[in-house]
This record gives C-alpha cells, structure tokens and sequence, in this order.
C-alpha cells in the first residue's frame, strides 16, 4: 500500500509555521516597548490622565486594527491567488513594517515627522504589521490544514501554535537581551528601536519559504487545476488514498459560490465566538504588559523583561508542547473546557492579591522596584499561562481550521479572525485604562482588570460546554455532515476513536 511523504508534510508544515513564528514576534515585541512609547510619542503631550492613558492604549494596540484588516483581506486573497502568495505578501508586509516602526522618521523626518510628531508615522507601520499578522494568523493554519492527512491534522496544525509561542519566547529574550546590561534610559532612547526593527530577520525567511513551497490541493481544485492536485495529493497522502481525496474535495467544492450562510449560522457564530473568548480571557493582557505587570508586582526594569521571558515565554512554550500530543488524544472540547476554568482560577487569584496589597506597586524611573515580589502572584501567572496554553491557544486555531465546510472556509476564517483580532484590539487599548486608572486603583489595586478576566474565562467554559461540537478524527470533508445534522435536528455520529 502506497503512503503518502510524510517528510513533504512535516517541511510544507515547517514553512508555513514561520508566519505562526513572525506572528508570535511581531505580535508580543510590543511588550518590551511600552514604557517606551508613551514616553516618547504620549508623555511629551502633557495630556490629562484619561486621554494619556488612551493615547497609550492606542500606539500599543494599533496594530490589531491592522490584524483585523490583514485578517478580512485573507479570505479574498486566498481565494484568488492562492493560501502561499497570501503567506508571501504577509512575509513582505512583516520586513517593511518591522523597519519602519523601529525608524518612524525615516522618510517621514523630511515632512517633520520627528520625536513625539513621528506618532502618526508609527501608527501607520504598526498597523501595516498588524495587516502581515492578520494575514498569517489565518492563511497559515489553513496552509496546514489543507495540507495534513485527517489522522494528524490536530497535531500539525498545533505546530502553527507552537510557532507562535516559539516567537513569543524568542522575542521575550531578544528584548531582554537587547536591555542586558543597560540603564532604563537606554530602552526610552535606543533599545525600543532595535526591538521593532527585530523582527526583519524572520521575515526574510518567511518570504525565501514561500518561494519553494506548493499551492495546497485544496486550492488547486478550486482553481480547476485537478492534475497538479491529484499529483500534489500523491505525495501528501499516497497513490491509493490520493483519488478519493480528490474526489471529496471536488465534491465539496462544487458550492464553493454559495454564501457565507449557506450551512447556517450557526457554524459561524461558533467560530466567531471562539475567537472572541480566546482574546477577553485577556490573554493579550497578559502578553503584552507583561513586563508592566512584573513592574505592579515590584521587579526592576530589566528584572520585568527576564521575568517575562522565562515565567510567559518559557512556560507558554512547553505547554503549547503539552496540547500538540493531547489534542488529537483527548479532544478538543475536554481541553477548551478544562483550560478555560484553570484560567479562571488564576485571574480571579490574581486580582485578590493585588486587591490584598499582597504584591506591591510601581517602578521608579530609575529602573529601581518599589518593593518585593510575590512569588504567589507569579504562580498565579505561570498557572494562568499553563491553562491558556494547553487549551485557548492552540485548540483555537485547530477549531477555526477545522469546523468550517470546505465550500466556505476561505470567508468563514476570514470572519472569525477579523472578530478575534477586533476583541483583542479592546482588549488591549481597555488594559491600560483599567490599570492606569487612579479612581479603580484607589479601590482595587491593579486587580481590578484580572477579575473582569476570570469572569470570562467561566463563560468560556460555558460556551464550550453548549455549543461546541467535537471534530476530533473528522476528516474536513466530513465535518461539513455535521452541520449539515445540526441544522436538521439529526442525531450526530461519533467521530472515529484516536488511534
């Protein structure tokens, strides 16, 4: 019996997961630049409190603007011109991004676009960022998707998540490298450009990838290009199994003109609303203040960027691991519903400590921390860290990769990561209001925003617990049956026990 490459799959995968890396650096290099930005483009301002707070909010977060616009932009392009030239531009968009917003007045100093003028010119890259993150968050997982035998589906596409963590990580320990040894002055005048200009250099490789990999077959068929497909399909799956292949995927592609709600609404709700639970469990909170939060919690400047990258990135990281070799094992559903409720735990944990005074609060200019550390506090991260990662991460991902008919996957996707990347943009442009803001601090001490996360996290669970089917074992053409059952009221099969 003839088996498919599974070298070919394994490098195809291995491509592709460079835009899950980039979008894992490019997404998390904020963190070490924060202070940076409100003290070069807010602070010069000398705004009131309120608008101080939400001018900062908005040069941190700007970016998911341009994710939610990369992210509906996608679906068209993947349509048309194919998953890998999406994944090509997203590479080119990356490159030129990360140089300009590490240099805003480059170019622009000419029209007076200098110190804290240049904003406009930051925002404006940051969001072309935001368009190269929004657009490999969703062309890459489907890349993986279309690419991956049924029976490891699950695990492959988890590599796109682990990618993402891997860049996380890498990132966490190039700021903190980039800072190593330097004053607090350094990162306000030096370090925060060479972090954001960082990011050029697995860009580079993301676009060299996409030069060498193949169209998925899924696409080929979509485009009437049958022969390259059942050629591609050999390769991926063997010659025995590579005509069935062909022939659901043709079968399912006959409807691929119909509308977006041609298998109800269900199936996009589901979709949408996972992306949006992903993002107010406030994982991006977490992320993208992390340092800031190690500052609440007493660390010094360069202690907060170490702190950062070995309690989120490190432990972000084996965890992905963890769900890789379970998710296919266990489930999807059992994973959602366990990690949201570990989540829970621990920001409702966390809020009571800083409610308790238990962690202290602030940083002084000089880099100097203000108190000690609760090791409390930063176990409640690290558990807060291991539930997101073992669940909301990387199943996530696998789910939007596999609920959607092939008929409508392109749009579908497009929907549910543009709404994924509009609640993560509130999510963090809220963060700083909240945890800036003197009237709940007063009341709360900084915990006020981890309650509002834990309370979300329970809902989550929920959710899941409601609305969810499970896809585990489905091959992609079979999960179209599903909803085509749900919609019926018809009794739904079991998926195919894992082996």
């Amino acid at each position: 019996m003839s088996k498919g490459n599974t070298g070919l799959v394994v490098a195809l995968t291995a491509a592709a997961t460079l835009g899950g890396l980039l979008f894992g650096y490019d997404t998390a290099v904020i963190s070490g630049v924060t202070s940076a930005i409100t003290h070069n483009f807010v602070a010069p301002r000398h705004l009131a409190e309120a608008s101080a707070n939400f001018l900062s909010g908005l040069a941190i977060s700007i970016a998911l603007i341009g994710c939610a616009i990369g992210a509906g932009l996608a679906g068209p392009i993947s349509t048309r011109i194919g998953r890998k030239a999406g994944l090509l531009i997203a590479g080119i968009l990356f490159f030129v991004s990360s140089l300009g917003a590490g240099y805003p007045e480059f170019i622009w100093s000419l029209f007076g676009a200098t110190g804290y003028q240049a904003l406009p010119a930051f925002l404006a890259y940051r969001t072309l960022a935001g368009m190269a993150i929004g657009m490999a968050s969703m062309l890459a997982p489907m890349y993986i998707a279309e690419v991956a035998p049924p029976e490891k589906r699950g695990m492959l596409v988890t590599f796109q998540q682990i990618a993402i963590v891997v860049g996380i990580m890498l990132v966490y320990f190039v700021n903190a490298g980039i800072q190593a040894g330097h004053t607090r002055a350094y990162l306000m005048t030096t370090a925060w450009r060479h972090m954001l200009a960082s990011a050029a250099l697995p860009a580079m490789l993301l676009v060299i990838a996409m030069l060498f990999v193949p169209e998925t077959p899924r696409f080929l068929v979509l485009k009437d290009r049958d022969t390259e497909a059942l050629s591609l399909l050999r390769r991926l799956v063997g010659a025995d199994a590579a005509q069935r292949t062909l022939q659901e995927i043709k079968g399912t592609l006959i409807e691929h003109s119909r509308p977006l709600l041609s298998f109800g609404v269900l199936v996009l709700v589901v979709g949408i609303l996972l992306s949006v639970f992903q993002q107010v469990v406030g994982i991006n909170a977490v992320l993208y203040y992390a340092p800031h939060m190690f500052e609440n919690m007493g660390a010094s400047t360069n202690q907060a960027l170490w702190e950062t990258a070995i309690f989120d990135g490190v432990t972000m990281t084996l965890f992905t691991l963890v769900a890789t070799f379970t998710v296919d094992r266990l489930g999807r559903r059992p994973l959602l519903i366990s990690g949201a409720l570990v989540m829970a735990a621990a920001m409702i944990l966390l809020g009571f400590l800083f409610d308790l005074h238990v962690v202290s609060a602030g940083v002084g200019q000089s880099g100097a921390a203000s108190g000690g550390p609760s090791y409390l506090a930063l176990a409640a991260v690290v558990l807060y860290i291991m539930g997101f990662s073992i669940s909301w991460g990387p199943v996530v991902w696998v789910m939007l990769a596999e609920i959607y008919p092939n008929a409508i996957r392109g749009k579908a996707m497009s929907v549910a990561v543009a709404a994924q990347w509009i609640m993560n943009f509130i999510v963090s442009l809220t963060f700083p209001m909240m945890d800036g803001s003197a009237y709940l601090n007063a009341r709360f001490n900084h915990g006020f925003a981890y309650w509002i996360y834990g309370a979300c996290s329970i809902l989550a669970a929920v959710f899941v617990m409601r609305f969810v089917p499970e896809t585990k074992g489905r091959s992609l053409e079979s999960i179209q049956d599903l909803w085509h059952a749900r919609r019926k009221g018809a009794t739904i099969a079991p998926a195919p026990a894992a082996k």
